[in-house]
C-alpha cells in the first residue's frame, strides 16, 4: 500500500517537475546585460551560428533592455536572410564613427560568434554547399575592427571565435586584429570528418578532395574517418584514424585550476571546425587541443609544421583590458532554443545526446560551452558592479 503510494507521488512529481522548472525561470528575474552580437553567416532564421549563445542569454534571463530578452533572430549584427532569397544587412560596416563611440559606451560586452559570412550558391540554393563560391557578405571589416578597439579602450569585455581574422577578412584588418590581441593565425584550419569516403559522405567538400587531388598525384586513398587541414594557401593535409590517429575526434584538454574557474571538464571531444593560433606571452592558454596522433601521424604533421597540440581558448583578463579567443566554432551547435526555458534544465542534460557519436555536438554545448559561457558572463558581471560601486 505503501509503495503504491509512493510510487503515485513520485510519478506526478515527474510529470510537473517541467511545469515546476519553467515556472521557476518565468520568475526568475531578468538582469539587464547589453551585448553586442555580430553574427555573419545566419544562412537561416534559426541562426545556429549564435543560437548556442542566446540560449545561454535566454536560461540566465540576461536581457537586452530592462524587459527585452534576446532573441535569435532579432538581436546581433550581420546577415539577416527575409522570405524569396532576400536579406539585410545590418552589420557595423555603414555605422559612422560617432554612432559606433555611442554603441561602445552602451554595450558591456562584444562577442563576435561567425565572420566566415554567406556564399552566392548557399545562399540562393538555400543549402550548405560543398563546392567553392563567390562571397556575398562575410569578413571582419573596418568599422568592425574600430568597434573592438573602442571596446578595448574602455575596458570593456570582448569574445571573439574562429574565424574571426581568418579567411575571407581582408589581410590588413586580420594584421591589425593580430597586432591589437597579441595572436597569430598559423593559416590553417581544421575539422573531424566522420568518412572520407567520397561515396558515402555526401558532405564531404569537394574543393576538399579535389585539391588534395591536384597535390597528390590525383590520388584520394582515404575511407575512414580522421581529421582535414585546410591551408590558406589551399593545401590540404588528412589525417585518418588507424592510419594516422590512436583517437579520431581532436581533444580540448584543460588543467585542474581552469576547470574549476569555468567549470568544464578535463577532456572533451570537439568534432567541429578549429584554427590554429598562436599567442605572446602577454595571453593566457585556458585550454588546448590535443590530436592523438601515432608515430605516422607525427611524420605528416611535422613535414607540415602543423603542432599535435595548440590553443583552444586564449585568455586575457586583465586591468588593462578584457578579451577571450576561442579557437573553435564554439557558438555553432544543433541546439534547440526551447530549453532555455527551463530552470534547472542541465541537470537532465545528458538525456539530449549520445556521447558516443564521435561527430555530434551536443555533448559539447552541454558540457563545455554552456558552463564555460556562463562562468565568464558571471565573473564580468560581478566586476561590472564592483567598478559601479567605486
Amino acid at each position: 500500500m505503501r509503495r503504491g503510494i509512493l510510487s503515485t507521488i513520485l510519478f506526478y512529481f515527474v510529470i510537473a517537475l517541467p511545469l515546476w522548472m519553467f515556472l521557476a525561470w518565468l520568475i526568475w528575474p531578468k538582469t539587464k546585460y547589453v551585448i553586442a552580437i555580430i553574427d555573419k553567416t545566419v544562412l537561416f532564421k534559426s541562426g545556429q551560428e549564435h543560437a548556442s549563445l542566446t540560449w545561454v542569454l535566454r536560461n540566465n534571463k540576461y536581457s537586452k533592455t530592462s524587459t527585452d530578452l534576446y532573441k535569435v533572430g532579432r538581436d546581433y549584427f550581420g546577415f539577416f536572410p527575409n522570405k524569396n532569397k532576400k536579406y539585410d544587412l545590418k552589420g557595423l560596416e555603414k555605422v559612422s564613427n560617432e554612432n559606433l563611440e555611442k554603441l561602445s559606451r552602451n554595450s558591456d560586452m562584444v562577442y563576435v560568434t561567425d565572420t566566415y559570412g554567406i556564399y552566392s550558391k548557399e545562399w540562393y540554393l538555400g543549402r550548405n554547399i560543398t563546392e567553392r563560391q563567390r562571397l556575398l557578405y562575410g569578413g571582419l571589416s573596418t568599422q568592425d575592427m574600430l568597434f573592438l578597439k573602442k571596446m578595448k579602450q574602455k575596458k570593456k569585455l570582448i569574445v571573439t571565435e574562429f574565424n574571426t581574422f581568418a579567411t575571407p577578412t581582408p589581410e590588413p584588418i586580420a594584421r591589425e586584429f593580430e597586432q591589437t590581441f597579441n595572436l597569430k593565425w598559423t593559416g590553417w584550419v581544421g575539422k573531424y570528418f566522420d568518412s572520407f569516403d567520397t561515396v558515402q559522405n555526401k558532405e564531404l567538400p569537394k574543393w576538399l578532395v579535389e585539391n588534395y587531388m591536384a597535390q597528390n598525384n590525383n590520388k584520394w586513398p582515404f575511407k575512414k574517418s580522421g581529421i582535414a587541414f585546410v591551408h590558406k594557401s589551399d593545401k590540404i593535409v588528412v589525417l585518418e584514424y588507424v592510419t594516422h590517429l590512436n583517437a579520431e575526434v581532436p581533444y580540448i584538454l584543460t588543467k585542474k585550476e581552469e576547470r574549476e574557474k569555468y567549470n568544464i571538464p578535463k577532456s572533451m571531444k570537439y568534432p567541429f571546425w578549429f584554427d590554429i593560433i598562436q599567442t605572446s606571452r602577454s595571453n593566457k592558454i585556458v585550454s588546448f587541443y590535443d590530436l592523438k596522433v601515432n608515430s605516422e601521424g607525427s611524420k605528416v604533421l611535422a613535414k607540415n609544421h602543423i603542432p599535435s597540440q595548440f590553443p583552444a581558448i586564449i585568455e586575457h583578463y586583465r586591468k588593462d583590458y578584457k578579451f577571450y579567443y576561442f579557437c573553435g566554432d564554439f557558438a555553432d551547435n544543433p541546439i534547440s532554443q526551447g530549453g532555455s526555458y527551463f530552470k534547472g534544465i542541465s541537470y537532465f542534460r545528458s538525456l539530449f545526446y549520445n556521447d558516443d557519436i564521435a561527430a555530434e555536438r551536443v555533448s559539447f554545448f552541454w558540457e563545455f560551452y554552456r558552463p564555460m559561457v556562463n562562468s565568464i558572463l558571471h565573473e564580468y558581471y560581478e566586476d561590472m558592479k564592483k567598478e559601479d560601486k567605486k
